[in-house]
């Protein structure tokens, strides 16, 4: 399972930024998961939960997007946007398209309180 390595490379990143910016409690995560990413966001949830345990990030709530990621059609020869790994080609429907990034994980906003 490799949401777990994921969340322990994301706990690193938001307790960094919490330590920077002078956050006592994170309280939000946001992510954006490219919509080909091999990220399983129940899989992410549960183990964010457990790595954010005894950091800055621990209860804080996980807010995920999916978001369409460009893609290879190998039956049409085109890029084009693909919003899930069910649908395949959204301009010819074949199910032969792969990912031009499929590390599509990106941070958008971490929300916190203040050290009072």
């Amino acid at each position: 399972m490799h949401e777990l390595s994921l969340c322990q490379s994301l706990i690193a990143i938001v307790t960094e930024h919490a330590r920077r910016h002078g956050m006592a409690r994170v309280r939000e995560v946001c992510l954006e998961v490219g919509a080909l990413s091999c990220v399983e966001p129940r899989a992410l949830a549960f183990c964010f939960d457990a790595v954010a345990r005894d950091t800055a990030a621990a209860g804080a709530s996980l807010s995920l997007t999916i978001v369409p990621t460009e893609a290879w059609c190998w039956t049409c020869s085109r890029t084009v946007a693909v919003a899930d790994r069910e649908g395949g080609c959204p301009s010819c429907g074949s199910p032969t398209v792969r990912a031009n990034d499929p590390r599509d994980l990106k941070v958008t906003e971490i929300v916190g309180d203040a050290v009072a």
